[in-house]
């Protein structure tokens, strides 16, 4: 399994249409285990290096992970948030992790 791991620095009046869009893909390709997303809620100071928002995504499998960045949907949805986040792509860290 892959978790697909996603920090934002994005503009709050946009990341529910993000995140809803984001989760929407769920039901449009197989064998996506999970999605969540939220606000950061550390206690601790200046460690989110204004990342106040995150997703993540289990996939079962790397293939299962590669249709959906090839997928047409999460290509706009990913330029949409490109173009929300403070400083583009800078705004946006994404992680892979086995699991």
């Amino acid at each position: 399994m892959i978790r697909h791991l996603v920090l934002l620095n994005v503009n709050t009046g946009v990341k529910q249409a993000l995140f809803a869009a984001l989760e929407g893909l769920k039901s449009r390709l197989e064998r996506i285990v999970d999605f969540r997303s939220g606000p950061n809620v550390s206690v601790e100071p200046g460690m989110d290096k204004g990342f106040m928002n995150a997703l993540w995504i289990d996939f079962a499998s790397a293939h299962v992970r590669d249709a959906y960045l090839l997928d047409q949907e999460h290509r706009l949805t990913g330029g949409r948030i490109n173009s929300s986040t403070v400083g583009g792509t800078d705004g946006v860290i994404v992680v892979g992790i086995g699991i």
